[in-house]
């Protein structure tokens, strides 16, 4: 029976001094998980309500920051039910699952930022074609595809992780992700091609496509008027910078598989963290002050009422 719980369960041992520190690891994680939820609820809910703001890029926003709240989800429910516990493990079926869940709605971030570079460079470089370019179904296809492509990336790993012998049955770490190919006997040749395909297809091909787009922006940015310049700035600033805070936190999740033991626990703690309490507090933030529409209702929303 033993035997068998071992093969089903995995321990999370990312951890560090959860006894001592249980109580403020769930105050700090509870608190954040409320400021994401609020923070991009409140953006997505003025994009719905206010109908000025259906437009493309906006709708690319809202598309985005829904996107961190379902990311968020498939993290910190556990993370709270974790640090209350007093051992921290999880099912391996569960597992391979919160993992396909996170690497699915994580590299759609990607494809979202690429539909809204595609987007800019379209209302930039080509603003008579726009309204026949980007069009309502347009901007659906590109949703659809956004989200649909990287689920259907990562189902062949979760079928094939589900099938793969383990030989370690302790996860260093606090959810699953990369590291799971630690847990394995042996390391899967398909699985390894089949990543780097993945991470050719979902995120190294759309950050190519987004830097040709932002290329392509400021030449033409440059050449054109005053207007045009400030427009490309007000607009594709946010852009560029939600995708150098993603990348830089993708890039140390991608090379956490490759690290080993002699990482220090709390320096992984504290990056592993990094990646699911900065970024999606970080999106909201920056749309909610530098679009220029989003931050006027946003004064709006939180401004001290006048008095009539």
């Amino acid at each position: 029976m033993d035997d068998e719980l071992n093969v089903t369960y995995i321990t999370l041992s990312g951890y560090v001094e959860i006894d001592r520190y249980r109580y403020v690891y769930f105050f700090v994680m509870f608190t954040v998980y409320i400021l994401i939820i609020c923070s991009n609820s409140t953006i997505v809910s003025l994009i719905v309500i206010h109908k000025h703001l259906h437009e493309p890029m906006y709708i690319f926003i809202a598309a985005l920051l829904l996107n961190c709240v379902l990311f968020s989800t498939v993290i910190y429910p556990k993370l709270l039910i974790d640090v209350l516990s007093e051992k921290q493990f999880i099912s391996y079926s569960a597992c391979v699952f919160q993992f396909f869940l996170y690497y699915s709605l994580g590299t759609s971030e990607f494809l979202l930022l690429a539909a809204m570079s595609y987007d800019r460079y379209v209302s930039i470089c080509k603003p008579l074609q726009y309204p026949t370019i980007m069009r309502k179904n347009t901007v659906r296809i590109l949703l659809v595809l956004a989200w649909l492509v990287p689920a259907c990336h990562s189902a062949l790993p979760l079928i094939l992780r589900t099938e793969t012998k383990l030989c370690n049955f302790t996860l260093k770490g606090i959810f699953c992700n990369n590291t799971m190919y630690q847990l394995h006997c042996v390391t899967s040749r398909l699985l390894s091609i089949y990543g780097v395909v993945a991470l050719v297809d979902l995120v190294i091909l759309p950050m190519l496509f987004i830097i040709f787009t932002y290329i392509k922006i400021i030449i033409i940015s440059y050449q054109s008027c005053r207007e045009v310049r400030k427009k490309a700035a007000e607009t594709c600033l946010p852009h560029l910078l939600v995708l150098i805070s993603f990348s830089c936190l993708s890039a140390y999740d991608i090379s956490i598989a490759r690290v080993e033991s002699n990482f220090p626990k709390t320096a992984r703690l504290v990056m592993m963290l990094q990646v699911v309490f900065y970024h999606p507090l970080f999106n909201p933030l920056i749309y909610g002050l530098k679009m220029k529409e989003i931050s006027k209702h946003l004064r709006r929303l939180f401004g001290p009422a006048k008095s009539i």
